[in-house]
């Protein structure tokens, strides 16, 4: 399964953000509405402090839609349940690189087992440390809250590391997707995008609203 990677902007709703009293009708209804992917977080309440789900509910919600399932991993040494996860429908997985000692291997491991492999950046942490993975990896995921919970006030200072990002992606001539998770909605989309962003993930922004199509519709046409 792969998007559409022709689109300007690719949404991915945050499955965090929705009803989990209807999970597979929440699916439905963004892929309904536009979706490009749709991202499931993954917490340990150890890497961050919260708890969420894991590849059972995964495996549940997979029958009920065609989206690509963006599985961003926050959890300590991820290459624990690389294949867990891959086995329960995820198609692209994205491991912290804070949270493992040996990034190289989880990234090949991921890539082993035919998934899109994407490497996942807190607000404070550096793009030396995937200096030398850069050219392994699908995509980058840049964090602009601290992860574990939702619905968390946007990091401006991330801004630069987006465009840093976006800048060394196009010095090497690689085509790794740049990926925002964070605070995301109408008005902070446009400046994620200017800096280089091509997935916007959005929790709140869509599921915190009534007619999901027009709130996916509205970040898509952000510029």
């Amino acid at each position: 399964m792969t998007p559409n990677l022709n689109k300007k902007i690719l949404i991915a709703p945050s499955l965090l953000s929705a009803d989990f009293s209807k999970l597979a009708q929440e699916v439905k209804a963004v892929e309904k509405a536009g979706a490009d992917l749709l991202h499931l977080d993954v917490m340990d309440g150890l890497f961050v402090p919260n708890l969420t789900f894991g590849p059972l509910v995964i495996s549940s919600i997979r029958p009920h839609s065609n989206l690509i399932f963006d599985v961003h991993l926050m959890i300590e040494s991820p290459e624990r349940y690389i294949k867990d996860f891959a086995d329960s429908g995820a198609d692209w997985i994205s491991i912290h690189a804070e949270a493992t000692k040996h990034l190289h291997r989880a990234i090949w491991k991921i890539k082993e087992l035919d998934k899109k492999a994407g490497v996942a950046l807190n607000p404070h942490t550096p793009l030396e440390i995937i200096k030398y993975v850069l050219e392994d990896l699908d995509y980058v995921l840049i964090m602009t809250v601290n992860p574990g919970f939702g619905g968390q006030k946007f990091i401006k200072n991330c801004l630069s590391k987006i465009k840093e990002l976006k800048e060394l992606i196009e010095k090497r001539g690689l085509n790794t997707l740049i990926e925002v998770d964070g605070g995301i909605n109408a008005e902070t989309a446009p400046e994620v995008i200017k800096a280089g962003a091509k997935i916007l993930v959005a929790g709140s922004a869509i599921f915190g609203e009534k007619d999901y199509a027009k709130a996916i519709e509205a970040l898509k046409s952000s510029t």
